[in-house]
């Protein structure tokens, strides 16, 4: 089984080059390259660009609004493989601690993150690995169910989540303010709402982000031929796509992801699982396992770690550290201020894709 398990993981290259993209582009973000180059590219042919490096305001989709799902969605293709793995030296019980002390940790580091934002003890839950360790939790419960009742418990959520905004607000069930559902939830959970609209039960309806995930991994895992494993991705990726567009176009649900709405989760949804299709076939099935895809792969290796590590240390103590060379070196050279940034930027960004090479070319994985 442990022979097995490793064969597997092997094989799916093309999930550890998807996961560690995913990673690669959150701490560049954390790195001050999205904010940098959105700077620099304003009043320019690239403005609209860099407007796809952050999320929509409200009702539409950016880039960057799939960087999260894909995230969720990623933990979900895993976890067939990690259950495996953890089966083959355990029991379920043991696999199920497991469980319950990851969602447990990563729901306090969630929390953590917030007080080094506010640099203050506070009580918010808006953070991705919040969502996450709920969605694991849900998707987890799922795991052992037949694949056709795990879709219909993903679409019962999204049900869920209409009915929820729609007999709160039902005039304006998703209008853009501190009106809906999730905004209620927040004050009675946390006491305040989000002035960017971001509500903490968006765990609900992204939780299918992570379902679809656990089913793309069985699928994966499953003795099937290749081409039988891409043909469902494809059929319901697509349908999942075209089905949240539709409900935007018709004016029945608008795509918003600040509050994760059930077009937002099906369109993001779809495009995921589309993307793994693609990767999965280029890499794994093709053999284009290229040296220069390992440049994302080893971020992938310890992502809570580099995600956490970016995000507290990268921010506070990296920029300022980069800029000392960055501006000491270019700005006597003339080089604008805004060009400066965006090297700064990219310098600090190498610097923590090192701090995982590094890791993981000396095996030390960070296991949450």
């Amino acid at each position: 089984m442990s022979q097995l398990a490793e064969n597997v993981s092997k094989r799916l290259f093309s999930l550890d080059v998807f996961r560690g993209l995913t990673m690669f582009l959150l701490v560049a973000e954390a790195a001050g390259f999205h904010h940098n180059f959105s700077e620099l590219a304003e009043g320019t042919v690239f403005s609209g660009l860099a407007h796809q490096l952050h999320h929509h305001p409200w009702n539409g989709l950016r880039f960057w609004d799939l960087i999260q799902p894909f995230f969720m969605f990623i933990v979900g293709v895993a976890m067939p493989f990690s259950l495996r793995k953890r089966l083959a030296t355990g029991s379920r019980k043991d696999v199920t601690r497991h469980i319950l002390r990851r969602c447990f940790l990563l729901f306090a580091f969630g929390v953590l993150l917030h007080c080094v934002y506010s640099h203050a003890l506070v009580w918010e839950l808006w953070n991705v690995l919040v969502q996450l360790a709920f969605t694991i939790l849900i998707a987890y419960a799922l795991m052992s169910l037949p694949a056709k009742t795990q879709v219909a418990v993903s679409i019962g959520l999204l049900v869920l989540t209409e009915l929820m905004y729609r007999m709160y607000n039902p005039s304006a069930p998703y209008a853009q303010g501190h009106e809906s559902f999730g905004s209620f939830i927040d004050s009675l959970v946390m006491g305040q709402v989000n002035d960017g609209y971001w509500v903490f039960v968006n765990f609900i309806p992204t939780a299918a982000h992570t379902i679809w995930g656990v089913i793309c991994g069985q699928l994966l895992l499953s003795k099937k031929n290749a081409a039988n494993k891409i043909r469902p991705f494809l059929i319901w990726g697509g349908i999942a796509l075209v089905l949240g567009f539709i409900m935007d176009f018709a004016g029945i649900t608008p795509i918003i992801k600040r509050i994760a709405t059930s077009s937002f989760t099906l369109a993001s949804g779809g495009i995921a699982i589309l993307t793994l299709a693609l990767f999965y076939w280029g890499i794994d099935v093709k053999g284009k396992k290229k040296k220069w895809m390992q440049i994302f792969s080893v971020v992938g290796t310890n992502s809570i770690f580099i995600y956490l590590f970016s995000e507290t240390v990268g921010i506070q103590w990296f920029r300022g550290f980069g800029r000392i060379w960055t501006e000491g070196i270019l700005a006597p050279l003339g080089v604008p201020a805004d060009w400066i940034m965006v090297v700064n930027s990219l310098v600090v960004l190498a610097m923590f894709w090192y701090i995982t090479y590094f890791l993981d070319k000396h095996k030390i994985y960070f296991k949450v």
